[in-house]
C-alpha cells in the first residue's frame, strides 16, 4: 500500500503536475494492462507504460530449479550473475505483503546465491549447474546478495530467511572482504586481464582491492570508490542480519567494524578537490595518489550513492560529484541527437546505457528531471518491454543486448516509485545518522492522485495474473 509519507509527497506535488488533459480513465485509455503518466506542466504528453515493461525480467528469466532454488539468468546471456540476479529480484520484494506465495519464491533467489557464494566468493556469475561462467573479482558482487537478503527481511519480517546456508555465506563475504583488504599479503587471487596478474601497484587503504568494476571491465586503480561504498552499506546490513538473524555478535562486529575501516578509507583517499567542481568523488584511486576522475552507467556507480544509501542528495561532495558525472567533463558522459547520458567503456565509444538514465531518474532531485529520463528510455526503446544494454543516442536502433534482464528491474523500480508511489527499499541503520528520512532516499513522484494510485493498483493486480501463471 502507499505509505502516509508517499501520500503526503503526492498531494505536494499536485499543483506542479497539474493535469491538462483529461484523466486516463475519461480518455478510454487502456485498463489494468497499461500504468498511465498523464501529460502536465513537466510532461508534454501522456505516456502509456505497458505493465509487462515492468514484469518482464521476473517473468522471462526466473527458473525453478530441481535443489528448490530460483535460477535467474540475466536477460539474453545464459548466465546467473550474484549482482544482477540479486538486482533482478529486489523491486519485487515489496509484493510480498500482498502475495505471500512471492515469499518463497525470492527465498529460493537468496537461497541460490548463497550456494553461488558457497561454490567461489570470487566468481561473478554461475550457470544453471552451479559451473564458474566467469572468475572476475569485483567487490560489489559479494554485497547485492546481502542487499537482497536485508530488504526481504525488513520488508517482510519472516524469520524463515535465515538459513544455516545464508549464514555461512555471510561469513565468507566477510573473509573474503577482509582478505582482499590486505590483498598484497592475503589473497591468491589472480587474473589474466590484469597486468601481471594483479594490477598496478596500490597502498593499503582501509578499502577492498578490486581487480574489475561493476561493468565487468577491468579497473585502472585498485580501489573503485563506487563499489567500495556499496560494500560499506552491505556491511552495516550484514550486521544487523548477523545479530538479529543469528545472534552471531562476532559477526557483526567484524562487519561493522570493517565497514568503518571502509568508510575511512573512502573519505581519506577518495575525496578529490577538482577545480571546475570543488570536493568531488574520485572513481577510482591507487592510494598513492593516483586517480581516475569518471562515472559509469552500471551500478554501483558514483551518482547512485544515495539510491543504496551511502550519503544524501544534499551533501555537498556528492552534490559536486553529481554535477561532474552528469557533464561532459566525465569521459564516460555522452551526447546525441536522440539521448545523453551515462556510458561505459564495456560498449562502443558515444553509446549511452539506459541504466544510467535510470539511475539518474530514481536520484533525481525534481520531477522534471526524473519524468524526463523516463521519456528519453521510452523513445529510444520504441516503447517495446525488451530493453538494451546500451545504444547508439544517434540511432537508437543500434544497440547491444537484445534483453537486459539487470536494467529491466531497475526500470521497475523507478517507474514503482515515481508513477505509483511505493516507497524506496529501507536502508540500514546508520542511514539515520545521515539524515535519510526514515533509512530511505525518496524518488520523485511524477504522477499526482488519483492517477497515483490507479497507478498502483494496476502494478499489484499484475502481479497477481503473474502469480496465477
Amino acid at each position: 500500500m502507499i505509505s502516509p509519507a508517499s501520500y503526503t509527497r503526492a498531494l505536494a506535488i499536485v499543483p506542479a503536475l497539474l493535469i491538462v488533459s483529461a484523466p486516463a480513465w475519461a480518455q478510454g485509455a487502456p485498463g489494468p494492462s497499461f500504468i498511465i503518466v498523464p501529460s502536465s506542466a513537466i510532461n508534454p504528453t501522456t505516456m502509456q507504460i505497458a505493465t509487462s515493461t515492468l514484469f518482464q525480467t521476473v517473468s522471462a528469466d526466473f527458473f525453478l530449479e530441481d535443489d528448490g532454488t530460483m535460477y535467474v539468468q540475466t536477460g539474453d546471456i545464459p548466465a546467473m550473475w550474484l549482482r544482477d540476479s540479486s538486482a533482478q529480484a529486489k523491486p519485487y520484494v515489496r509484493f510480498v505483503a500482498h502475495f505471500q506465495t512471492l515469499g518463497p519464491l525470492i527465498r529460493d533467489v537468496i537461497e541460490r546465491n548463497a550456494k553461488n557464494v558457497l561454490t567461489d566468493p570470487y566468481a561473478n556469475a554461475f550457470t544453471a549447474g552451479y559451473k564458474i561462467w566467469e572468475e572476475k573479482w569485483e567487490a560489489d558482487s559479494l554485497a547485492y546478495p546481502v542487499t537482497l537478503a536485508y530488504t526481504y527481511w525488513r520488508r517482510t519480517g519472516d524469520r524463515a530467511l535465515f538459513t544455516p546456508r545464508l549464514h555461512w555465506s555471510l561469513e565468507h563475504t566477510v573473509s573474503t572482504y577482509q582478505c582482499e583488504q590486505h590483498h598484497a599479503s592475503c589473497s591468491h587471487y589472480r587474473s589474466p586481464l590484469l597486468v601481471s596478474g594483479r594490477g598496478l601497484d596500490y597502498a593499503y587503504t582501509g578499502m577492498v582491492w578490486s581487480a574489475f568494476r561493476p561493468s565487468d571491465d577491468p579497473v585502472r586503480y585498485a580501489y573503485n570508490i563506487p563499489q567500495n561504498m556499496f560494500v560499506c552499506v552491505a556491511l552495516r546490513e550484514l550486521a544487523e542480519m548477523a545479530q538479529s538473524g543469528y545472534g552471531d555478535a562476532k559477526l557483526a562486529a567484524a562487519a561493522t567494524l570493517l565497514a568503518d575501516q571502509i568508510d575511512a578509507g573512502i573519505q581519506r583517499y577518495g575525496a578529490i578537490y577538482e577545480m571546475d567542481f570543488g570536493w568531488i568523488y574520485a572513481y577510482e584511486v591507487d592510494g598513492y595518489g593516483h586517480t581516475l576522475l569518471a562515472d559509469d552507467a552500471n551500478v554501483p556507480n558514483l551518482i547512485s550513492a544515495t539510491y543504496y544509501g551511502f550519503t544524501t542528495p544534499g551533501d555537498p561532495i556528492y552534490a559536486n560529484t553529481r554535477r561532474f558525472a552528469l557533464s561532459s567533463a566525465n569521459p564516460y558522459y555522452y551526447s546525441g541527437s536522440y539521448a545523453s547520458g551515462l556510458g561505459s567503456p564495456h560498449t562502443p565509444t558515444g553509446w549511452v546505457w539506459p541504466l544510467g538514465l535510470v539511475m539518474r531518474a530514481i536520484t533525481a532531485a525534481s520531477p522534471s528531471e526524473t519524468v524526463s529520463e523516463i521519456r528519453t528510455v521510452q523513445a529510444t526503446t520504441q516503447g517495446g518491454t525488451l530493453f538494451h544494454e546500451s545504444f547508439d543516442p544517434e540511432n537508437p536502433n543500434r544497440y547491444t543486448r537484445t534483453s537486459f534482464g539487470w536494467f529491466e528491474a531497475e526500470y521497475a523500480e523507478l517507474l514503482f516509485r515515481s508513477t505509483a508511489g511505493f516507497d524506496p527499499d529501507p536502508l540500514p541503520a546508520p542511514a539515520g545518522a545521515l539524515g535519510l528520512v526514515n533509512g530511505a532516499v525518496a524518488t520523485p513522484l511524477v504522477v499526482a492522485p488519483p492517477q497515483l494510485w490507479l497507478n498502483q493498483d494496476t502494478c499489484v493486480d499484475a502481479m497477481a495474473r503473474l502469480l496465477q501463471q
